[in-house]
Parts: structure tokens; sequence; C-alpha cells
């Protein structure tokens, strides 16, 4: 199967690992280069591709070895595999880099809730020594003064803001976004469904269908056709002996004959795909679970004193103070003025109104119970349901969230009552 590889992840990624193998009088050449871009666009396939199309050898490492229950194992870890590679150079008289999959994963910080432990901080201050002295990196205990091989390091990532801001400063790390434009995403596909004899006018066709699809797709795509076939197997040989059968058989692995690869399945299978994300979007349910992501402002202390000020979520309406449903002026139905117009603010904007209550104790852990949830058509029992919930939850604190039906997600929270007010 011939992979189609991008010219310009090619140019970058051999310029990178040459110009470190190289001695430029009075250049400084940043020794880390940071691939980065959204998830499942082949970011350390293409890698591999070009390892194998330059002869060049790789010591791997992944975000998961990059912590561990003991401290100092994981920067330990990186010393160990970086001398490795450079034993490598040495021995085998070829290129040998050390790639890192996910660092972000591993040394990023993307909420409040991420650990930042002994670890983190060893592995940034290892790579950053490493990179500041690529030919003197020693493990903890011992010294030797014999000058190591200067080896590149490659990064992959999603999200490199997550990462330690000296470890990824020019001088240490080089970054490139890698976003296929179209004539590699065409490249690539085209690369994945050549076994299938689909043509190349196909394969446009593909793309332009699932135009905001990342790589990874087509390939679920393309495994995806083969599930027919192989559920047809399982009827047949019978699910109580499809173990014996597919396992140190005696009868061989079992074939399958080519499925379907026409244009019209693969959308269809496509289009499959595409609901499945879409269902996940919709329910955003770690939303329901998660109070950091309900409210990202939240500060870390739970015992610290409530906020007074709308919370935004998203895309707030506005920054506007806490409402008080007792304040003076003209309402409708004993609902104030003021309550009255932020109703109406969020409704005739199109969002969801949802009404929300919590008690004084559960109020600092942020858990709100739903009182009303209704649609922007609804503004006369919008403002019913405003009252009702005060009168009955007059001892709590409730508040009016704003919600973009098509996004499934909040975009302002305003608290309007608070008991004893």
């Amino acid at each position: 199967m011939a992979y189609y590889i991008s010219p310009r992840f090619l140019d970058k990624l051999a310029i990178h690992i040459t110009k470190n193998f190289l001695d430029l009088p009075g250049v400084r050449v940043p020794l880390i280069l940071g691939i980065h871009g959204r998830k499942g666009e082949g970011k350390s396939f293409q890698c591999e591709l070009i390892y194998e199309k330059m002869g060049i050898e790789v010591v791997h490492m992944t975000a998961g070895e990059l912590e561990s229950p003991d401290a100092g194992d994981p920067a330990r870890l990186i010393r160990l595999r970086y001398r490795e590679a450079a034993e490598l150079i040495k021995v085998r008289g070829k290129m040998v880099v050390l790639m890192i999959n996910d660092l972000d994963a591993g040394a990023g910080r993307f909420d409040s809730t991420t650990q930042y432990t002994v670890n983190t901080q060893l592995v940034n201050g290892t790579l950053m020594n490493i990179a500041d002295n690529p030919t003197n990196v020693q493990l903890p205990g011992s010294y030797d003064s014999t000058p190591l091989h200067r080896v590149p390091i490659i990064v992959t990532g999603n999200d490199f803001s997550t990462l330690y801001e000296p470890l990824i400063r020019d001088g240490r790390m080089e970054k490139f976004y890698w976003e296929p434009n179209r004539e590699d995403k065409v490249g690539i596909v085209a690369g994945i469904f050549e076994p299938d004899g689909i043509s190349r006018s196909q394969v446009e066709q593909m793309v332009e269908t699932f135009p905001t699809q990342a790589i990874d797709f087509f390939g679920a795509v393309r495994a995806r056709i083969y599930d027919e076939q192989i559920r047809d197997f399982l009827y047949k040989v019978g699910f109580e002996k499809v173990s014996s059968r597919v396992v140190n058989s005696s009868d061989g692995p079992p074939n399958f004959p080519k499925p379907d690869f026409s244009l019209s399945r693969l959308i269809e299978f496509g289009n499959l795909l595409v609901q499945e994300q879409k269902r996940i979007q919709d329910m955003g349910l770690v939303r329901e679970y998660n109070q950091v992501l309900r409210n990202p402002n939240q500060n870390q202390n739970v015992n610290a004193p409530a906020p007074t000020q709308t919370i935004p979520v998203q895309q707030p309406i506005a920054q506007q103070p806490v409402v008080n449903s007792n304040t003076s002026g003209n309402g409708k139905n004993g609902v104030s003025a003021e309550v009255m117009e932020q109703v109406q603010q969020i409704l005739s904007r199109g969002y969801r109104l949802g009404i929300e209550y919590v008690d004084e104790r559960r109020f600092r852990t942020n858990s709100w119970t739903s009182c009303a949830s209704l649609s922007p058509e609804e503004q006369e029992s919008a403002l019913t349901a405003v009252q009702h919930c005060l009168k009955d939850h007059s001892s709590d604190y409730i508040r009016l969230v704003g919600i973009e039906p098509k996004a499934k997600r909040r975009v302002v929270e305003t608290i309007i009552h608070r008991p004893n007010s």
C-alpha cells in the first residue's frame, strides 16, 4: 500500500532532523520539534512514513510514561531513552530520533482539576535541560564526562498552549501546526482506499461530502464497511464457536470477499459515523456531571464566597449584577421588572430558558436542581414558571440559565434570588 506523504510535512520534519545532525557555525538549532494540530489528522503516522522514507530509527515514548507513583521516574526514563538513542547513532552510524507522542496529554494542564505533580515539573525541567545541553545528559546518581551525540526530539500533541511556556519557547522548540489542505487530504484518503479500487474523483467527492472530518474518519469508514461480512461470519460459525475458529484454528484465519466499496456505500457509512458523533455532542452529559465544565470560572475552593455577578459560560448576554427578585419596580405576577427583563433578554435571543434552585449547603458545591425548562416560544409560561419557583423556593438560591439550542451549551447564568434577601 503506497501511503501519501505531505510535501509540507516532509519538508519540515526532514529539515529539522537534518539540521540537528549538522554543525552549523554560530547557529543555535532548537532540539525539539513540536508538531501540533487537531485530533485524528495523522501527525504520528506522517512522522512514521517519513522516518521510513529517510531510513531513520526511532526511540518511542508516550504520554502514559510521563507519570508514575514514584517521583522522578518519568524524568529518569526520558534521560535513559535519550541516551539510548545517542548510543544507537554511535553504534549503527545512522540518524536516530526520540519521539514523544501526545506530550500535552502527559505534561499539559487543561483545567483547574488537572493535577500538577512533582513528576510533571520534573518532566518539564528535564526536557528544558536536554534542549539546552543536548550533549550532556546524565542519569541521576552517575556522571559520564563523554559527550553524547545530539539527538533530535520530535513531540506531537493537540494543544501546546497547555504546556509549560518556557519549554515551548523558540530557542528550545520549533513549532509546526499540521492542518492538511485539500490536496493533502485527498492524497492521504486516496492512499487509504488504494487497495479497494476507488478512483481519485470518487475520493475527491467523498472528501467534499465530509469536509470537516479528520483523516482518521475515512479510515474508520473503511473499517466499518467490513462489519456486515463479519456479522455474517459470526452467525454462520456461531457465537459459541467463534473464539476457537478465529484463534489458533487448524483451518487458518477466515477469509472474507472484497466488500462493496462503491461511493454511495462509503457515504452511507460515513453518514452513520457523523450521526454517532452528533449524538455524543448533543447529549453533552459530561456537563451535567462535571461542575468545572458547567462553571469554568468556579474557584477551586468550594468554600469560597459565592460570586456576586452574572456567571458567563461561553458567550455571555451581558455582565450584569445579581438580580434580586424583591427589588422595587413595576413587575408582573409578583416578578420584578429586572427579572422580567432578564427572562425576555434570554428568550428573545432564541435561547432556551432554564430555572434552577439550590439550598445554602449545596450552593457551595454548585449542585443546582432544575425547576423548569422552557423554549423561546413560551414567554408567558416562563414568567409564570419563574413566579412559582420564587414562591416554592423562597429560602433557596434561584438562577436563570440561557441555553443555546443547537450547541446544547450554556451561554449565561444569572442569580435572581438569594435566601433571606
